[in-house]
């Protein structure tokens, strides 16, 4: 079942991350280029409750952002995520004020910092709404 790639600018999109590694950054910033997205994989968007979600890709996002684009191709997620996974994290990003991949241009941290703040994180969550499930 083929959609019609989303048409979204980055600015509409909300990030289902709160914390962007500096060395997942500086890896892209190398290859990026710009005036050439042939080789940039399109970002992975799910609507969820009517709000286009970004559930991957948050960190090429910021790097289109930071380097003057307002747009990036898009496609839409086809795997079955865990969306109760994501929908938690939505809120929590709702609740830090991350509305859209700008507000992640000011939370670019380490890559240790970015397992410890984000990665453990994330385990500890899927963790608990997976009990929750049972």
């Amino acid at each position: 079942m083929s959609h019609k790639d989303p048409n979204y600018l980055l600015k509409d999109l909300q990030p289902s991350q709160f914390y962007i590694s500096q060395a997942k950054l500086s890896n892209i910033q190398a290859w990026f280029r710009k005036d050439d997205l042939s080789n940039f994989e399109p970002l992975p968007v799910k609507v969820l409750d009517g709000i286009p979600i970004l559930t991957d890709g948050h960190t090429r996002a910021v790097v289109a952002i930071l380097a003057g684009l307002e747009s990036v191709p898009l496609v839409y997620e086809e795997d079955e995520l865990d969306w109760n996974l994501y929908h938690y994290c939505v809120e929590q990003c709702n609740q830090k004020g991350i509305h859209s991949p700008y507000d992640l241009v000011n939370r670019v941290i380490s890559a240790h910092e970015y397992e410890e703040k984000w990665i453990n994180w994330c385990q500890q969550i899927s963790s608990k709404l997976q009990q929750n499930q049972k």
